[in-house]
């Protein structure tokens, strides 16, 4: 039952996800890291608030100790992101957060990093999964985490300030202490406020939060900062005037902004704004890397500047493996996770939200502005993207329908090409596309596309979505 998606292995508590199942896969992580010779440079593991979090990041500890492996353990709640950077500053072959995302209340889930902070790759959770059939509740070794932590085979850290004054030094402080700016976190009831508060109390910002406290049902939100969970967000900036209100999902991976009109800035924006701020304004150079459901208005921008941009499944690990391969200066996700060359192979929302504020400093324009600015360059798009559940029952058939017979809808747009390297991509001959694709994370099945206008965006994702049956009130 332990099985892995595009964000780790995820699963509902009491169903899949029990202290059993994380032991066992304890274990299988614990075989394969002997088996490659790597134990001597520890494991790192991280913890958000979710609700056994910290109990389920010490069942891991003690299993993997169990195994004669040293245990870096931070010893409270971290973001995922700072969890990546130690396994990449501490230079240990594998760590883990335990974490399930954005994902529901009722989820958790473990995420493997790999050397340098990577997202585990599919070859190694499959190597994982191969060990997992091996392990047994009976040959699970395993010792008692406060008699760890006394012998040392478990050592507690506290990676915070590294972490900070990494991305400090990586950001213009001085551009955002002379802009004297007013700032409104809401951190989702998440592990982001200590951080970011950090950083920006440090640059001068003026900085104020909702939505902190500890709350395992994250105030009874999906915690994914969107344009429907962020509404007191988008409330409070335009009451009190705030230059910027910035939301991270539940383990600080992912951001949602709003602008200081009150209005929400979609994740392809920020990345665009990001992608076209270093080109510009800071002079940088290098490709873009982003996944297949991701704006196509980053491919204008790259190919205005001289370079390209790469296109990729769904993952941040296949971003981050491209980004590798390519140099490239940024990679992201219509989701909200996005890296710069530099920092960690992974999505970092406190680091990107820095950056955010940093372009705001440095041009002395708002985001909408500047977005506006980028539309007169490069055209202006418009986006859909809607989820649908399924029965199980009903997975086998849409599988077949799309994959298989490899059918597609009738459009009135002229068809360029149909990609199934993540799903079905159908690219139209006026630049649009569509998308369809099963959640890698949670059961369901998503629908994306890219239009020059809402209602073609909207026609297009609707004629797909009938095409296959689904309701539209799912």
């Amino acid at each position: 039952m332990i099985k892995f998606g595009t964000g780790g292995w995820r699963a509902i508590i009491g169903e899949d996800f029990t202290k059993d199942n994380v032991r066992i896969l304890s274990q299988a992580v614990a075989l394969l890291i002997k088996e490659q010779h790597c134990e001597n440079k520890g494991f790192i593991i991280g913890f958000d608030r979710r609700f056994l979090s910290d109990k389920a990041a010490r069942w891991m500890a003690e299993v993997i100790a169990g195994n004669g492996i040293p245990v870096y353990f931070i010893g409270k709640c971290a973001p995922t992101p700072l969890v990546m950077f130690t396994v990449k500053r501490m230079e240990t072959c594998y760590g883990a957060a335990v974490t399930a995302s954005h994902n529901p209340a009722e989820y958790n889930g473990i995420k493997i990093f790999t050397q340098g902070g990577r997202d585990a790759t599919e070859k190694v959770t499959s190597l994982i999964e191969d060990k997992i059939a091996l392990v047994s509740y009976d040959n699970i070794k395993s010792v008692d985490f406060e008699q760890g932590v006394s012998d040392g085979t478990i050592k507690l850290i506290d990676p915070f300030n590294e972490y900070i004054d990494t991305i400090l030094s990586m950001i213009d402080v001085e551009a955002i202490k002379n802009a004297h700016l007013k700032i409104l976190l809401d951190p989702m009831f998440g592990v982001s406020k200590t951080s970011l508060s950090t950083i920006l109390i440090t640059a001068r910002c003026e900085v104020d939060t909702i939505n902190d406290r500890h709350d395992t049902l994250f105030g009874g939100r999906l915690p994914s900062p969107s344009s429907h969970t962020l509404k007191r967000l988008m409330d409070m900036v335009l009451e009190k005037n705030y230059d910027l209100g910035i939301g991270t999902d539940g383990d600080a991976d992912r951001l949602g902004i709003i602008d200081n009109n009150g209005r929400f800035i979609h994740p392809n924006e920020i990345l665009v704004l990001l992608y076209y701020y270093l080109l510009k304004y800071k002079g940088w150079k290098g490709p873009a890397v982003r996944n297949i459901g991701t704006t196509h208005i980053l491919d204008k921008i790259a190919q205005a500047f001289g370079e390209k941009c790469y296109e990729v499944p769904v993952g941040f690990k296949h971003i981050s493996s491209m980004m590798e391969k390519t140099n490239a200066l940024i990679g992201g996700e219509s989701s909200g996770g996005l890296t710069v060359r530099g920092h960690i192979p992974g999505k970092d929302g406190i680091f990107a939200a820095s950056l955010l504020i940093e372009l705001i400093s440095v041009t002395g324009k708002s985001l909408s502005g500047l977005l506006d600015e980028i539309h007169q360059q490069f055209g202006n798009s418009f986006t859909h993207e809607s989820d649908y559940k399924f029965s199980a029952q009903d997975k086998p058939k849409l599988i077949k329908k799309l994959f298989e017979e490899k059918k597609i809808p009738e459009y009135d747009y002229k068809i360029a090409t149909v990609s199934y390297m993540d799903g079905l991509k159908i690219y139209f001959d006026n630049g649009g596309w569509v998308l369809v694709r099963f959640s890698g994370t949670e059961p369901l099945i998503r629908i994306f596309s890219e239009m020059d206008t809402q209602k073609e965006a909207d026609d297009v994702a609707e004629t797909m979505r009938d095409f296959l049956g689904l309701s539209p009130n799912q």
